[in-house]
């Protein structure tokens, strides 16, 4: 939770705080590695942006915590609206585009695949999923996100 003050945002106390560190050349050859130690990986820039790949990167990493962080939050809204799903899937996509200043911008798109519901159902707690996952929060106004539910 937050509250403000003036300008400023006050932040609670936080429930956990996740550390890692990169060395060496970040993503062109570096590593990265948790402070537990449970997460230990080579980087390395993908083939399709002029890089050897054969390594994760980035966007990856970024994916795979946004999958799993909306998929929880769409079993927590499915819960508290007592609507049972059966199989579900999310597949989330990180783009990486080139600027007219010659940086680079992320954009991004979550694929939701669920069973045992209606698609105006399953469009409805995509939706709200999309309104509690901290990585949807934190994107919001800064990233480009497409976000779309498949009923199998």
């Amino acid at each position: 939770m937050s509250a403000t003050k003036g300008n400023r945002i006050i932040m609670s106390k936080p429930l956990y705080i996740g550390i890692a560190t990169s060395t060496g050349d970040g993503r062109a050859g570096g590593q990265a590695r948790t402070d537990d130690g449970v997460l230990d990986i080579s980087l390395a820039i993908p083939k399709e942006m002029g890089g050897p790949g054969g390594a994760t990167n980035p966007e990856q990493l970024f994916a795979a915590g946004w999958a799993s962080c909306f998929h929880s939050a769409l079993k927590a809204v499915a819960a508290q609206r007592k609507t049972p799903i059966a199989d579900s899937a999310v597949v989330a996509e990180v783009q990486v585009y080139s600027t007219p200043e010659g940086g680079f911008s992320l954009g991004a798109a979550l694929h939701v695949e669920l069973s045992g519901v209606e698609q105006a159902v399953a469009d409805e707690l995509v939706e709200a999923a999309h309104a509690i996952c901290p990585y949807s929060n934190a994107t919001r106004g800064n990233v480009p996100v497409t976000v779309d539910a498949t009923v199998a």
